[in-house]
């Protein structure tokens, strides 16, 4: 009865796994690294000026992190995509971020 139940959890911790990876194309261990990732660059930017959270989005998919919105200098365009290739594995930085018009 014991190794039933044991393989019945076995079965269900498979089958959700597949799930995370059928659902996103990703496997369990790169959703969570690209959510690290997402949680330390939105963390760094939060750290260099407050009011940047909430005006630049992070996203990251496979370790590439994509930023968008709309800041209010070219530095700080250039500063959000140092800091995003700063962090731990990140592979790549898509800045799509826009300067705010003067």
């Amino acid at each position: 009865m014991r190794h039933l139940k044991a393989l019945a959890l076995v079965a269900v911790v498979a089958v959700a796994l597949a799930a995370c990876s059928s659902m996103t194309g990703k496997t369990a261990g790169e959703n969570v690294d690209d959510v690290k990732i997402t949680s330390e660059v939105k963390t760094k930017l939060a750290a260099e000026q407050i009011s940047t959270l909430t005006r630049i989005g992070v996203d990251t998919n496979l370790r590439t992190v994509y930023l968008t919105g709309t800041v209010e200098s070219q530095e700080m365009r250039t500063r959000a995509e140092e800091i995003a290739r700063g962090v731990k594995n990140v592979a790549g930085v898509v800045n799509n971020l826009v300067v705010k018009a003067q």
